[in-house]
């Protein structure tokens, strides 16, 4: 049995449905790594589950899937590693008016999504 198929625990759906409700805040023309996602769900290192969470999607949980990009060195980087997908993905992001490198890499500092409860405070003087 796939493991998409397979019934989730409670646990399971709770965790879903957070990263799911994290996802549907990234605004269009901003993209979210995977460890931002679990961090802002309330699983910080947890990358791999907002991974998961996101195999588990289907079209009815209505997800902006292609704002989720995985996380190298400052540069956002398309993460679906079929060439459809990845070319999908692309489009969708262009479309948005994200600029993506040729080798598949976002510039986080100018598109990544901070939320406005986790920006750094100015310091008062």
């Amino acid at each position: 049995m796939a493991a998409s198929s397979r019934a989730l625990t409670a646990h399971g759906r709770a965790v879903r449905t957070a990263i799911h409700a994290v996802v549907r805040r990234i605004p269009r023309g901003k993209v979210a790594t995977y460890a931002q996602i679990a961090e802002l769900a309330g699983f910080p290192g947890g990358a791999r589950v907002a991974g998961a969470a996101m195999k588990t999607s289907t079209p009815a949980d209505r997800l902006p899937w292609q704002r989720v990009v995985g996380k190298r060195g400052g540069l956002g980087v398309i993460a679906i590693h079929d060439p459809v997908g990845a070319a999908v993905q692309r489009a969708l992001l262009t479309d948005e008016g994200v600029a993506i490198s040729d080798r598949g890499t976002i510039a986080l500092a100018r598109f990544g999504w901070l939320p406005l409860a986790r920006r750094p405070r100015a310091r008062r003087r």
